[in-house]
């Protein structure tokens, strides 16, 4: 049975480097309670299978629809709101679309830019664990705010948003650099949020409670 789980674990997606180090501890931390307790080396190898689960990095087929924006994460849509966006985004004061993803903890975790262009800012604002699935996770929780702008100037925000068991905020963007649509940029461990904000008269393309897949399913669309 645990020869079974092992080629399970090999015959999984792609695996982020991010997680390798997780996977190979709770691998190493399984087999040696194993030697003192057959049925805790059993949780260890579940808990292993889990955490390269979690960590999977399948290759997805990106829109090359020219004013599309796809989501930058796998979840569910849990709103679709007109709001003021945080002033760390530099989108002014008027308010803009913001959908809004939340990703549980059986969701594939590695984030995608929803457009091309040039990260124009960047600001990581510590916070609190709240509910993810909560709006009030946005202004309350732990994030990294992204704002990037594509060739016609159109500027898009997205902001990744820690929730109550992700504890860790991974993003390898920078400002200044040039990222094409749906190229990953970073992951959030464990349980999260993503925001994205864009223009007022963008075409939503999605509906409350929705599963999308990051570079994937298209959001909306810029006029």
């Amino acid at each position: 049975m645990k020869d079974s789980i092992i080629k399970y674990i090999k015959n999984l997606p792609p695996i982020h480097p991010a997680g390798r180090i997780f996977i190979v501890a709770f691998f190493l931390a399984a087999l040696f309670i194993d030697q003192f307790s057959t049925f805790f080396g059993w949780v260890g190898l579940i808990l292993t299978v889990w955490c390269a689960y979690f960590f999977r990095d399948p290759e997805r087929v990106i829109t090359d629809r020219e004013n599309a924006v796809v989501s930058p994460a796998d979840g569910k849509i849990t709103s679709i709101i007109e709001v003021v966006p945080p002033k760390e985004l530099g989108l002014g004061k008027e308010k803009l679309k913001k959908i809004s993803v939340f990703l549980s903890i059986f969701d594939v975790h590695i984030n995608r830019v929803p457009v091309a262009g040039k990260i124009i800012a960047r600001h990581y604002i510590p916070g609190k664990f709240l509910n993810a699935e909560l709006e009030k996770s946005s202004d309350k929780n732990e994030r990294m705010l992204l704002t990037i702008q594509r060739k016609d100037k159109v500027k898009v925000g997205f902001v990744q948003i820690a929730g109550m068991v992700a504890r860790r905020i991974v993003c390898y963007a920078r400002e200044g650099q040039e990222l094409e649509i749906g190229e990953r940029f970073g992951l959030i461990r464990f349980g999260s949020r993503m925001d994205v904000y864009l223009p007022l008269d963008a075409d939503v393309r999605v509906l409350l409670g929705q599963s999308v897949l990051a570079g994937e399913t298209v959001l909306a669309e810029i006029k």
